[in-house]
C-alpha cells in the first residue's frame, strides 16, 4: 500500500477514505438530495460520498462551504484560496493545501507564490504559511493573519487587522478571510480523520 503524502504540494493527491463511502446505486433519497447541492459539475468524489453517510450535515455543510469560498463581492477568489492554504498549512492538511494552492495557481496563472510558501514551511516550526516566503506584502499580511487565526484565534489582534487595511482590504474582505480560515480549521480536521492523501496512480 502507498504511504500518505507528507510534504506540501500543488499536485492534488488521490484521497483514500478510511471508511466505506456511500454507493450511489444504494444511496437513499435523503443522501442523493444532500449530494445534489455540490458546486461542481464533475462526478461525485469519494469525499462527498463519505460525507453523505451523514446527509443531514452534508446538506448544511455544502451551501456553507460554497457561500464562503465562492460568494460574490468581498475578498477575491484567489485570496480566499490563500486563506484556505494558510489554515491547511497550520493544520498540516496536505490534501486541502494541495487542492486550494492548485486553485490559487489556476486563478492567478502564477505558481511562484505557492512554491515560495511551501518552500518556506520547511524552514519554520508549527506550520507558518507565510514564514520567510518571498511574496508580496499584501499576500504576507493575509497569510500571517490567517495563520494566527488558525493557530490560536486570540493571537490575531487589532494590529493584524490594521495591517490588512493598510494593504487595501476593506472590512468585508477581512471578514471573508476570517470565514475562510475558520472553515478550514474544521474542514482540515475532518479530512484528517476520514482519509489519507496518497500519490496519484
Amino acid at each position: 500500500m502507498k504511504e500518505p503524502i507528507r510534504d506540501f504540494t500543488t499536485v492534488v493527491p488521490f484521497w483514500k477514505p478510511r471508511v466505506t463511502p456511500v454507493e450511489l446505486e444504494k444511496a437513499t433519497d435523503e443522501q442523493l438530495e444532500a449530494m445534489k447541492v455540490t458546486v461542481s459539475d464533475t462526478k461525485i468524489g469519494e469525499y462527498t460520498l463519505v460525507l453523505a453517510l451523514d446527509p443531514e450535515t452534508l446538506k448544511e455543510r455544502t451551501p456553507l462551504f460554497n457561500g464562503i469560498m465562492y460568494s460574490q463581492g468581498g475578498l477575491s477568489r484567489a485570496e480566499t484560496e490563500l486563506g484556505a492554504v494558510a489554515a491547511s498549512v497550520v493544520n498540516q492538511c496536505i490534501y486541502c493545501a494541495a487542492v486550494h494552492s492548485n486553485r490559487y495557481n489556476q486563478l492567478t496563472k502564477d505558481e511562484t507564490v505557492m512554491e515560495s510558501i511551501f518552500a518556506s514551511t520547511k524552514n519554520t516550526d508549527g506550520g507558518n504559511a507565510a514564514g520567510d516566503a518571498d511574496i508580496g506584502p499584501r499576500q504576507k499580511a493575509l497569510l500571517n493573519f490567517a495563520t494566527k487565526l488558525s493557530k490560536c484565534p486570540s493571537e490575531a489582534g487589532k494590529e493584524d487587522v490594521e495591517r490588512l487595511v493598510e494593504h487595501g482590504l476593506g472590512m468585508e474582505e477581512v471578514l471573508d478571510l476570517v470565514l475562510a480560515a475558520s472553515l478550514f480549521g474544521w474542514a482540515n480536521r475532518l479530512m484528517h480523520v476520514l482519509g489519507d492523501p496518497l500519490p496519484q496512480e
